[in-house]
């Protein structure tokens, strides 16, 4: 028997067809918080692998793909800590995803999640989340972003690492509450026809759905147990340079972008749109004491200003060209440098 879950979002639900999630069964209550498995410091996060379709079978389930930042909430009997996907504690970035951990009522646990700040349509906004920290290098906390859990991998003393994603749901269902409008809601899982998720998620322009295998154990790095599938195709790129611009308020025409190529860096195009005045101008003071005259992509331009490879942009895109240039570019914002942000590689 299924029982129903009040949905986190009224996201993907045209057909009237409520989110459920599968039935769970409780912990023993007799088995009281022992540490059979210590609790580790950090947990590598499991990441997933790009491709173009939805996977369709039983043994895969589906979430909204989420566009936020990574974290990983450690729960321990004297504190919370909130962890970055590049190991950085932001718990003072986060108080009330803090907070809200601390009521779960759990001694001790590991979360994994993305931190978001959601529109008026119940959609993560990226920029809204980097606007609610304060920009890139910002000192902002951020008391309007939540935090969508969608996996345990550590709780009360056991190591969860090596059980199967669909145990490790049923025990976040437990312990993730049902109201779905706190700082830390479940990821539900969508009970929709795999072939009609993508289209789903597109038509209420979402940025795409994960699908992860339900039968593997919790696996670090990019293992293809987990799998992203985009409406709108949107990676990191490196900043290389920008383009002066005299009319442009702000002094940048547009960014100059870079991927990885192997051990080098390859010229991917440019991006003028996505941007306000107000972040040009703050893109233009970050960029400037960068300044290089050995530009790390063969490019020439008059106008051209060239930087030291260091800032990674956000940027979202229609596809590609014939010579593997971005089309139809817009910027979103930058990477954090806690958030460990993987510039993308074009040998992949």
């Amino acid at each position: 028997m299924m029982r129903p879950r009040r949905p986190s979002l009224p996201l993907l639900d045209e057909s009237r067809l409520t989110l459920l999630s599968r039935p769970i069964r409780k912990r023993d209550p007799d088995q009281p918080s022992l540490p059979f498995d210590p609790m580790p410091s950090r947990v590598e996060p499991c990441l997933a692998l790009l491709k173009p379709t939805v996977p369709i079978g039983s043994n895969w389930l589906y979430e909204v793909k989420w566009d936020g930042y990574r974290l990983a909430i450690h729960i321990e009997p004297k504190r919370v800590r909130v962890i970055t996907r590049g190991g950085h504690d932001w718990t003072h970035r986060f108080p009330t995803i803090a907070a809200a951990a601390k009521d779960l009522g759990v001694r001790t646990a590991i979360l994994d999640g993305e931190a978001v700040v959601l529109d008026e349509r119940g959609r993560s906004d990226f920029a809204a989340l980097q606007r609610s920290l304060g920009g890139r290098g910002g000192k902002r906390v951020s008391t309007e972003s939540s935090l969508f859990a969608f996996d345990l991998v550590y709780l009360d003393g056991h190591d969860l690492t090596r059980t199967e994603l669909a145990v490790r749901r049923h025990l976040l269902e437990d312990l993730v509450p049902e109201d779905g409008d706190g700082a830390i809601r479940l990821s539900e899982e969508i009970e929709l026809p795999a072939e009609d998720l993508l289209e789903h998620a597109c038509h209420h322009q979402l940025e795409g759905i994960i699908a992860k295998h339900r039968d593997r154990p919790y696996r670090s790095g990019r293992t293809g147990d987990w799998l992203k599938i985009k409406c709108v195709q949107s990676e990191s790129f490196m900043i290389v340079g920008y383009e002066q611009s005299a009319v442009a308020r702000g002094g940048i025409g547009s960014l100059l972008l870079a991927g990885r190529k192997g051990f080098d860096w390859a010229f991917v195009g440019s991006v003028g749109t996505g941007f306000t005045a107000k972040d040009a101008e703050h893109l233009k003071k970050t960029l400037d004491p960068l300044k290089t005259n050995r530009p790390v992509v063969p490019l020439r331009g008059k106008r051209f200003v060239f930087v030291q490879p260091t800032l990674i942009a956000e940027i979202e895109f229609r596809g590609w060209t014939g010579d593997r240039k971005l089309r139809h570019a817009s910027y979103k914002g930058l990477r954090e440098i806690q958030d460990n942000a993987a510039v993308y590689d074009l040998t992949e």
